[in-house]
């Protein structure tokens, strides 16, 4: 993995800039702009180095599609929200012995959710409602609900997409309520529903929660559920082939759903759409699951220009953050010595989580008697992966790590670069002017009003006189500016008698200056960027 620890390391910013110090002598810095340009990838082959893994993912399909003796899977690449490679391998239909395309349907089980938190989104969106209104103002037969205790506030629409309502898990339970009818989810609700944590306190996935989401769509738009998302989802983002109900598939197009069982594929029963179907009634291709996933990568980075519908970026955006913590792990491997960390929650409708190599990776799996799926992404750095099988539960979550590492391994494989405003730019400037040559003007121009109460203009005047900065007047920016955001970087000056390291912050001001400032000795072959403590 050390490719990835490469790509990992890079994430902390690398904004070039030219070394050498401006000539400008005047004491007063301009009111520059505090509004930096988006991220931005800094490799022109980037794209062309990530597709020499293609053959690749394909050898590591065909060997994962044998070994775990699923009957046919279909895969996907996507790189800056479009589908870069497509693999298919095996059967669709075993006793046919017909094979699987790029057109073949499979039912892609909880990754449905997804698609309910858009049209909640939507509707919130709207302003049909509130996240944070009860769930009951739009469900009534919750109204009858029996809290766990005394003190607990009522389930809301957030609680529901973020899986903190205090359901208890149940997903071999719900796996075998996707049929049932709407009057049958409407009596099991005013029957009641038993709470294994108080609602809003913790993580418990819930596909029972998402039902009621499904219900919530349907009675505030006034249409059924698979209708709202069919209409206002998949036709705006071209998904002609994407639907809730098995009827509408074409037989020669639908994937079967196996399980193994005595070194055999038993076939399972296609299960209907129904009141459950909004938590994981959705089938569909990987030509249109690419395309989901592309429009879900499509909101990063935040950015002016126009918005692609149907659902605003912010809000897909929204929908990527961690709203309910589900915890945090740290595995030692047994034979590197290497520390990895996994933590993260749910946002809505998907998993959101950091390790030591991505600071985000968004996913969602989905597991149905007879399938198996899995689409997971990276937002920094505009890759996906999407990839469908037909056996029950069919583990795609190790391959993603593999996948992600033989993209590592081409080189390409790096994150956007964050963009200084020109506002830093301009500090930077200034205060390598300082560096070089004290000036009480210059310095007052730059500071904001918090710099000389936290250490005076004296003491700092008198540290950049220190010895390892002796001989200043022959300093000179040396290699990148480290921008880890708008306002806050690092960059390095190389000095006659040794490196110094200078880092700023900006002040939440107009015009922004210097709230932070630091000048330090480092070694030549010293980094900028501090290495990930979990590596």
């Amino acid at each position: 993995m050390r490719a990835l620890a490469r790509g990992r390391a890079a994430r902390l910013a690398l904004c070039v800039v030219c070394a050498c110090i401006p000539a400008r002598t005047d004491a007063q810095a301009p009111r520059s702009s505090s509004i930096a340009p988006p991220p931005q990838f800094a490799d022109p082959d980037r794209i062309s180095k990530l597709s020499a893994a293609f053959p690749q993912i394909d050898r590591m399909m065909r060997s994962f599609t044998d070994q775990a003796k699923v009957p046919g899977i279909a895969y996907g690449i996507v790189i800056d929200g479009r589908l870069a490679h497509i693999g298919v391998v095996g059967l669709r239909d075993v006793k046919a012995r017909a094979p699987v395309d790029t057109t073949t349907v499979f039912r892609i089980a909880s990754m449905t959710k997804s698609f309910t938190a858009v049209a909640i989104l939507q509707l919130r969106d709207e302003g049909a409602f509130s996240l944070d209104d009860p769930a009951e103002r739009y469900v009534p037969e919750l109204k009858n609900l029996r809290y766990p205790t005394g003190d607990s506030p009522k389930v809301t629409i957030r609680h529901l997409l973020s899986h903190s309502a205090g359901f208890p898990e149940d997903n071999p339970w719900g796996d075998q309520q996707l049929a049932d009818t709407d009057d049958e989810l409407s009596r099991m609700i005013r029957g009641g529903i038993p709470f294994s944590t108080s609602p809003g306190t913790a993580y418990e996935y819930s596909n029972y929660g998402f039902a009621i989401l499904g219900r919530i769509v349907a009675n505030v738009s006034k249409m059924p559920y698979a209708r709202y998302v069919n209409e206002r989802i998949l036709q705006p983002l071209g998904m002609q082939s994407t639907t809730l109900e098995v009827r509408h598939v074409p037989a020669v197009l639908l994937a079967h759903g196996y399980r193994g069982q005595d070194n055999a594929w038993l076939e399972e029963k296609q299960l209907p759409d129904g009141a459950f179907g909004s938590m994981g009634g959705v089938l569909t291709t990987v030509s249109d699951l690419g395309k989901w996933v592309g429009f879900m990568l499509d909101a990063w980075p935040a950015r002016d220009g126009a918005e692609r519908g149907p659902l605003r970026r912010s809000s897909r955006r929204e929908m990527q953050q961690v709203t309910r913590f589900s915890g945090a792990t740290t595995i030692r491997d047994s034979t590197t010595g290497a520390l990895t960390l996994n933590a993260g929650g749910y946002g809505y409708g998907l998993g959101v989580r950091q390790t030591c190599l991505f600071a985000l990776s968004i996913a969602h799996s989905g597991g149905l008697p007879g399938f198996g799926s899995l689409m997971r992404w990276l937002p920094d750095y505009g890759v996906g992966i999407v990839a469908m099988g037909n056996l029950t539960y069919t583990s795609w979550s190790p391959l993603s790590n593999q996948v992600f590492d033989l993209l590592a391994q081409t080189g390409g494989l790096s994150a956007r670069v964050p963009q200084p405003s020109p506002v830093l730019s301009e500090m930077r400037d200034q205060v390598s002017r300082l560096v070089t040559k004290w000036n009480d003007a210059l310095a007052d121009s730059i500071a904001a009003m918090n710099l000389y109460l936290d250490e005076s203009k004296e003491r700092r005047r008198a540290g950049f006189a220190a010895p390892w900065i002796k001989d200043r007047e022959g300093c000179a920016n040396d290699g990148p500016f480290l921008v880890e955001n708008a306002l806050r970087g690092r960059w390095r000056m190389r000095c006659d008698n040794g490196d110094v390291r200078v880092s700023i912050t900006l002040a939440p001001t107009e015009p922004a200056r210097v709230q932070f400032l630091e000048v330090a000795p480092m070694r030549r072959n010293e980094p900028l960027a501090p290495t990930p403590a979990c590596r």
